[in-house]
């Protein structure tokens, strides 16, 4: 596995897309934070970082697409998928292999932005006035979705050789799952239906951690999430050996 991870994670840091997901996605969100008048902590006037919690998820439908979309269909496409499947590496390794070194990149994207926590916290009125504990279980909360979509990603990049059509899927699977489950249920909707919608939906649960509630119903949900995914991998990488 450790071999996958180290060759995946080279090919990503090797090339420009690395550089260019890390780039993206801190040039978007400080733009937001920083500059652009309606967002900006500067003119919102409290030491917070709502704006990076808020939005950070919406980046992230788009950035961990295009991570992930090359892991499979790249080598189904090159023809090295077959060569793959037949070295001494098992399916798991080949899959936790490739699904961390995505994640690994994604949580690079992140480390920057403790940068601009450092920066709020030195602008609060008085220094330090902003809430560290809720802003890290909202960091902690941002990583799991992350961990989630990375592993639609790579089960979107196993179903197709081309990674435009594995980009679509994962864009598709992840704003499904994240918040368009939760949209069909209308404001006064208390029937059960709407509830397992709400408790299917990734936003519900990512809502939940962030305001600090992280309690074993969301770890669950976004263990689950993960598992489910990987495991789908591991059918059709299966079903190519027969």
């Amino acid at each position: 596995m450790f071999a996958i991870y180290k060759k995946e994670l080279n090919a990503f840091l090797n090339s420009l897309v690395g550089y260019m997901v890390i780039v993206v996605f801190l040039t978007g969100i400080g733009s937001f934070m920083w500059v652009f008048p309606a967002y900006n902590v500067l003119d919102y006037g409290f030491a917070d970082m709502e704006t990076l919690f808020m939005l950070a998820p919406y980046i992230f439908l788009f950035l961990i697409p295009a991570i992930t979309m090359r892991t499979f269909a790249e080598e189904k496409k090159a023809g090295t998928m077959e060569l793959l499947l037949t070295t001494p590496l098992t399916d798991w390794d080949i899959i936790f292999g490739k699904y961390l070194s995505a994640l690994t990149l994604v949580l690079f994207a992140l480390l920057p932005t403790l940068f601009y926590y450092y920066a709020v916290y030195q602008l609060g009125n008085p220094i330090g006035n902003i809430d560290s504990a809720g802003t890290f279980a909202s960091y902690f909360g941002l990583l799991l979705l992350g961990a989630v979509f990375t592993a639609i990603g790579i089960f979107a990049s196993a179903l197709t050789e081309n990674q435009i059509i594995a980009f679509i899927l994962a864009l598709f699977f992840c704003f499904v799952l994240f918040q368009g489950l939760s949209s069909l249920v209308t404001a006064n909707d208390a029937s059960n239906g709407a509830y397992w919608l709400l408790q299917l939906g990734i936003d519900h649960h990512y809502a939940s951690v962030r305001k600090g509630l992280i309690d074993s119903r969301n770890l669950v949900y976004f263990a689950s999430m993960i598992a489910i995914m990987l495991m789908a991998t591991k059918l059709v990488l299966g079903s190519r050996k027969w």
